[in-house]
C-alpha cells in the first residue's frame, strides 16, 4: 500500500525531579488536543525501580518511541512501584503528537527520536519541596539516591544545553501564571514545529488590540522614564525634532509620531540573533520566562514571524504601528545579504515584541495607548493613562546636567588621522581599478568609563535636546543600550505596500553661530552643499543603488525618485537627502524586500557586495550596531526603519573587563574618485561633533 501512517511529532519534557514537568505536560496535552490527537507518556512508568533511570531510558526508546514513530502501537510494561516489580502490559496508540515527560526524556537516545526538547529549571530547594509534597511517603527515603543518578547522567549528557525550549526557574507558585501558554507559544515558534502548530500560532497572532486615546501631549522624556525607564528591554522611537520641522521639509515634521514600548506583561516577548542562532523569550518580564533557541537565518525568521502576516490598523491612528516588534538590526547581518561572516561582538539583532505601547502624535497633540487583550492589559492601561495625564500636567522634564561643563570620556580612535587618510587613498585605488565606484569608509571612537558613570537614558536625553532628529531612538537591551539621533530613514513599508527610502549623502557642519545673527553665513553653507558636484555625485550613486534594491520586489515601473538633492537642516549639520519610492509587488514578502535593501546602501557604497568586501579589508573591526537599522515591524504589515548613524552604543562589560561601560561611536563618509583625504577626515569629525559635544568630549587627536 502506498504511503503509510504519518510520523508523529515527538516533544520531550525534561528537568530534574520536582521541576514541574508532569503538571506542564498534562496542561500541554490538554491544550494540544484541541486540534489533534495526543499521546502522553510518563517516563516514571518505565523506570525499573529506584536505580532504573538508564534502563528506563533504554526501554522508552525501544518499546515506545521507536514503534510510535513508525506509526505502530507501542506495547510495554509499566513498573509497579508499590510491589517493586513489572506490572501489566500497556498499549499506547499512535497519535499526531507524542509528549514524553520525565527525568531522562531529553537523554541522547531519546533526544535523537524527538522533534523538540523542553527543559524545565527549578532551584534544588523548590524541586525537593514539590517532589516531597507530591510523593512524600514514597519518595522521601529515596531522594538522595535518585538525585545521585540524575547527577551522574547529566555529568555525561548535558541535556539542558540541547533543549530547544527552556523554562526558567521560578519559586513561590507551583504554576506561574500563563506558563503553559508561553511554552506552547515557544514551541509554535520553532521552525520544525511551525506547520504542525499552525493553529496555535494563528490564535496567538490574532489577539485583539485594546486602545485608549487621550487628547493631551505629555512630555516624552518624563513619560518614557515613568513607564519604561526601569524595563530591562525597552525601545523609544523618538521624533525628537517634531516640535520644529527642519528647514526644507515643509510645515509638517518628517516624522510626526514617537513610539514607546517594552517587552513587559504576560504577552511581551523578546528576541536576539547572533551568527545564525535565534533566541525568542516568551514573557521576559514574568516570573517564569520561556526561551526558545534554534538555528535560523534572521531574515527567514522575520519572514515567518512578520513578513507574510497582516492585521488591521487601529482606527483613526495614522501611524503604521499597532504593536509588534521593535529594535535594531546590526550591520553584520550583511552575511545574509551577500556580505561576509564577521562576528560583531554583540547580538546581530535584538527586538522586543510589544504587547503594550504608547504612540504620541505630535501634530494632533494626542497620546494613544495600545495593549494586546490579556488579563493584565486593563491594569497597565490604567497606569499608563495616569502617567500620560501626570506628565501632561507637570510639563517638561528638568534639563539634564550640561555634560560640556565637566570633562567627558576620553575617546580613542581605531584609526589615526594619517591611517584614515591612507585608507581613503586605498579606497580610491579600488575605484581606479574598477572594483567599485563609491566606498563608504567608516571608523570608530571608543572610550571605557567606570560602571555607573554613564547612565544611558540620561545621555540620550542630553543628546536629543542638543541634536534633535526625526528618527532619533533610545533602546535598552540588558547590558547593551543605544542612543541615536539619526536623521536618515533607511526604508519604510506601509501596510498597503508603499515603499520609501531616503538616503543621505553630503554633510556640512552648520556655521558655529548659526541663527538669526548669522543666517547669511549659514545660508552660504547650505547653498554650497546643494551645488557641490562631488556631494551630488555621491548622493546620485546611492539613489541608483537603492532604485535597484527596491526593484527586486517592486511592481515593475513603480520605482521613482520623488525628491533629489534636497538640503535638510538640523541643529548641527546640513544634509543632502533624496527620496526613492516604489510599490511592493502583490504576494511579495515584506521581510525579503527589506533584506534586498540591507545593509543601507548609504553605509556601504556601490556596487554593494563588492564594496562590502573592500570594506572588510580596509576597516579595523566590525561595525556592530552602527550602520545597521533601528525601528519597528508592526502587526499591520508596516515597518519604518532608520539608519544607525549619529549613534552612541553603550555596552556594560563583565568582570574580566573591570566591569566598566564601553562607549562606541561609529563615524564615516563616502569616498569617490575625486575625494580629498583631508576633507574626508574632516567630515568624520563633523559627524561626531553632536554626540561628543553632548558628552563634553573632544575628537581624539
Amino acid at each position: 500500500m502506498a504511503g503509510g501512517p504519518a510520523r508523529p511529532v515527538v516533544i520531550a519534557i525534561d528537568g530534574r525531579s520536582g521541576a514541574g514537568k508532569t503538571a506542564l505536560a498534562v496542561e500541554l496535552a490538554a491544550a494540544l488536543r484541541e486540534h489533534r490527537s495526543v499521546a502522553l507518556v510518563h517516563l516514571e512508568d518505565l523506570y525499573p525501580g529506584w536505580d532504573g533511570l538508564a534502563e528506563g531510558i533504554r526501554r522508552c526508546a525501544e518499546q515506545i518511541l521507536a514503534p510510535l514513530r513508525r506509526g505502530e502501537a507501542a506495547r510495554w510494561r509499566a513498573w509497579d512501584w508499590t510491589a517493586d516489580r513489572e506490572g501489566p502490559e500497556r498499549l499506547t496508540e499512535p497519535a499526531d503528537v507524542v509528549l514524553l515527560e520525565g527525568v531522562g526524556a531529553g537523554a541522547a537516545p531519546l533526544r535523537g527520536l524527538a522533534d523538540a526538547l523542553v527543559w524545565v529549571e527549578a532551584s534544588a530547594e523548590e524541586r525537593k519541596r514539590r517532589a516531597l509534597a507530591r510523593d512524600g511517603d514514597v519518595y522521601a527515603p529515596h531522594w538522595d539516591r535518585w538525585a545521585g543518578q540524575e547527577k551522574a547522567w547529566l555529568a555525561d549528557d548535558d541535556a539542558a544545553s540541547a533543549a530547544a525550549v527552556t523554562v526558567a526557574s521560578h519559586s513561590g507558585q507551583d504554576r506561574a501564571e500563563g506558563l503553559t501558554d508561553r511554552v506552547l507559544d515557544a514551541l509554535a515558534g520553532l521552525p520544525q514545529l511551525r506547520d504542525v502548530l499552525a493553529p496555535e500560532r494563528s490564535a496567538r497572532e490574532s489577539g485583539d488590540v485594546v486602545v485608549r486615546r487621550l487628547a493631551t501631549a505629555p512630555d516624552p522624556e518624563r513619560l518614557f522614564e515613568e513607564l519604561f525607564g526601569t524595563s530591562a528591554h525597552a525601545v523609544w522611537l523618538d521624533s525628537s525634532d517634531a516640535a520644529s520641522a527642519p528647514a526644507g521639509a515643509g510645515t509638517a515634521p518628517r516624522n510626526r509620531f514617537s513610539i514607546m514600548a517594552d517587552g513587559g506583561g504576560l504577552l511581551g516577548r523578546g528576541m536576539a540573533h547572533r551568527r545564525g542562532w535565534t533566541e525568542v523569550v516568551e514573557g521576559p518580564a514574568t516570573d517564569a520566562p520561556v526561551t526558545a533557541r534554534f538555528r535560523s537565518p534572521f531574515f527567514r525568521w522575520l519572514d515567518a514571524e512578520w513578513g507574510r502576516t497582516q492585521h488591521p490598523a487601529v482606527a483613526d491612528l495614522e501611524c503604521g504601528f499597532a504593536l509588534g516588534w521593535l529594535g535594531y538590526l546590526g550591520y553584520e547581518l550583511k552575511r545574509e545579504c551577500g556580505g561576509s561572516d564577521v562576528d560583531a561582538g554583540v547580538p546581530d539583532a535584538q527586538l522586543v515584541c510589544a504587547a503594550r505601547a504608547v504612540v504620541l502624535d505630535h501634530v494632533r497633540g494626542e497620546a494613544w495607548l495600545l495593549a494586546l487583550a490579556a488579563p493584565d492589559a486593563d491594569a497597565w492601561l490604567d497606569r499608563a493613562s495616569e502617567a500620560v495625564l501626570q506628565c501632561s500636567r507637570d510639563g517638561a522634564a528638568a534639563a539634564p546636567d550640561a555634560a560640556a561643563s565637566r570633562p567627558g570620556p576620553a575617546f580613542a580612535s581605531r584609526d589615526s588621522a594619517a591611517r584614515y587618510m591612507d585608507k581613503v587613498r586605498a579606497a580610491q585605488t579600488e575605484i581606479a581599478d574598477g572594483n567599485t565606484y563609491e566606498v563608504c569608509l567608516t571608523t570608530a571612537l571608543e572610550a571605557t568609563v567606570p560602571r555607573g558613570s554613564a547612565a544611558p537614558l540620561a545621555i540620550y536625553r542630553g543628546l536629543r535636546r542638543r541634536s534633535p532628529a526625526p528618527f532619533a531612538a533610545f533602546a535598552a537591551f540588558g547590558d547593551l543600550s543605544i542612543a541615536s539621533t539619526s536623521p536618515e530613514r533607511f526604508l519604510s513599508v506601509a501596510a498597503d505596500g508603499a515603499l520609501r527610502a531616503e538616503p543621505i549623502k553630503g554633510t556640512r557642519r552648520r556655521s558655529p553661530d548659526a541663527g538669526d545673527d548669522d543666517a547669511a553665513a549659514d545660508d552660504l553653507v547650505r547653498t554650497e552643499l546643494a551645488a557641490n558636484p562631488k556631494d551630488r555625485a555621491e548622493n546620485l550613486m546611492i539613489v541608483d543603488l537603492l532604485r535597484n534594491d527596491l526593484s527586486h520586489h517592486a511592481v515593475p515601473g513603480s520605482v521613482a525618485v520623488s525628491r533629489l538633492f534636497a538640503v535638510e537642516t538640523y541643529a548641527t549639520v546640513h544634509q543632502l537627502v533624496s527620496t526613492i519610492e516604489a510599490r511592493l509587488r502583490p504576494g511579495a514578502s515584506r521581510a525579503e524586500a527589506i533584506a534586498a535593501a540591507f545593509p543601507p546602501g548609504s553605509m556601504t557604497g556601490a556596487p554593494k557586495i563588492s564594496t562590502m568586501e573592500i570594506l572588510d579589508r580596509l576597516e579595523a573591526g566590525p561595525r556592530g550596531v552602527y550602520s545597521g537599522v533601528i525601528g519597528y515591524f508592526s502587526r499591520t504589515g508596516a515597518a519604518d526603519l532608520s539608519v544607525v548613524i549619529r549613534t552612541l552604543v553603550l555596552e556594560q562589560l563583565g568582570a574580566a573587563d573591570d566591569g566598566g561601560t564601553r562607549l562606541t561611536l561609529g563615524v564615516g563618509g563616502a569616498v569617490v574618485a575625486d575625494s580629498d583625504p583631508a576633507e574626508e577626515y574632516e567630515e568624520i569629525r563633523t559627524k561626531a561633533f553632536a554626540v561628543l559635544s553632548t558628552l563634553g568630549s573632544e575628537f581624539p587627536g
